[in-house]
């Protein structure tokens, strides 16, 4: 597939894999207690600096993640992609979520760590499963 079209097919499925799967496990989590109810999912509330829905930012970032993996996780067949999405997905954006954000906004590193990091990698492997089978459902359909 010319990587062109896969990046556009990667940024829908990442796009979409947001409010699917990363925000439906956020909920989950909301419901049984792991996320306090006041960090509620799906939230549309605008943040800087255009003032978009929270949740449009988070897709539109998941669906930058997705084009830009697609290139990078083309490859991979069987057991090893869905294991490669969900693995880097939750490596790659937790810990740039962590570690480059913070210091992009000078805001310091989310508390209390080991907890949230938990939830991070939990949500956005999810996001990384989600966006697998969104790609694998896109290309299936020829689109």
């Amino acid at each position: 597939m010319p990587l062109l079209k896969l990046s556009i097919l990667g940024f829908a499925a990442g796009f979409f894999a947001v409010p699917i799967f990363h925000q439906g496990l956020w909920w989950i989590f909301n419901q049984v207690g792991v996320i306090p109810r006041q960090r509620a999912a799906w939230v549309m509330e605008p943040v800087p600096p255009y003032g978009v829905p929270a949740l449009v930012s988070k897709a539109f970032w998941g669906g930058v993640w997705g084009a830009v993996l697609a290139c990078f996780l083309a490859g991979l067949g069987g057991f090893c992609y869905w294991v490669g999405w969900t693995l880097v997905g939750a490596f790659a954006l937790t810990l740039v979520a962590f570690f480059v954000v913070p210091r992009i906004k000078h805001e310091t590193m989310p508390a209390p760590f080991l907890p949230r990091f938990l939830v991070g990698l939990s949500v956005n492997g999810a996001w990384g499963f989600g966006t697998a089978v969104l790609l694998r459902l896109l290309t299936a359909a020829g689109v």
